[in-house]
């Protein structure tokens, strides 16, 4: 551990990896597990109590991981009951309930609000202000544009909680809203300001509201070379496990 700043505050039953560095005013309680080499910048709470704590003179906090490598910013509130992989990200004020699962080399832009009972897969990324809602489902290598909204309660307000099912490789572009239990296929693309009201088939390009099927996104062509540019992994691999082998070959490769 690397205590350089101030107002440092760590439960005797937390653990901390080696190489961790802790910023001012950071507040890590009971059951928090932080892997090696990780940063928690300043003003942040890992391991945040949930209700039980304000109601229940036998609170046990339920634990909360970290993996390795990873780098939470300055005011984040990451929730007790919340296990996330390794090479984590996040942005400056991002909150993070509990009964999240998160998969390895994720990142949550600024102000994303993931609001737990939720399953996250590998390699996703979400920028600013993304509205997760609870009981999500969201496969591998998902990229959530700033301001979309994920919903999950078809009638409110109702005891009803049914999030969205998105699958791999799903892009969502920026200030589109998904309405609760919508299954998105896997490679589909939506557009800017959609409004997602029905299932989306793999492979498509919906848009508008409400969102309408438009094409098969491999049609689609890339404003850089003319060629098809979707499935994208085909010609994207910034930071992605098939960078210098390619896309296909990874495929081939065992990655479980």
């Amino acid at each position: 551990m690397k205590f350089e700043n101030r107002n440092v505050v760590i439960s005797p039953n937390a653990k901390i990896g080696k190489n961790v560095r802790i910023g001012d005013n950071t507040t890590i309680y009971d059951n928090v597990v932080i892997g090696d080499n990780t940063t928690i910048c300043n003003n942040c709470i890992i391991g945040e109590p949930i209700n039980g704590y304000y109601q229940c003179n036998d609170y046990i906090n339920s634990p909360t991981i970290i993996g390795s490598d990873s780098l939470i910013r300055s005011h984040t509130i990451i929730y007790a009951d919340t296990i996330i992989g390794n090479k984590f990200e996040t942005g400056h004020r991002v909150t993070i309930r509990e009964k999240t699962i998160i998969g390895n080399n994720c990142r949550a832009g600024t102000l994303t609000d993931i609001q737990g009972h939720s399953i996250i897969g590998n390699y996703c990324r979400f920028h600013s202000n993304v509205h997760i809602c609870q009981n999500s489902k969201i496969g591998n290598f998902v990229f959530i544009y700033p301001y979309v909204v994920l919903t999950n309660d078809p009638h409110p307000p109702s005891n009803i909680s049914e999030g969205p099912d998105i699958k791999d490789f799903v892009q969502i572009s920026t200030s589109s809203i998904i309405l609760p239990g919508i299954v998105i296929g896997e490679h589909s693309l939506v557009g800017a300001n959609s409004v997602l009201t029905k299932n989306v088939e793999p492979f498509s390009l919906v848009a508008g509201n409400p969102a309408k099927y438009l094409k098969d996104v491999r049609e689609l062509k890339s404003r850089e070379t003319g060629e098809a540019h979707y499935p994208w992994p085909q010609n994207f691999d910034r930071e992605m496990p098939w960078k210098d082998i390619g896309y296909e070959n990874w495929k081939n490769l065992d990655n479980d």
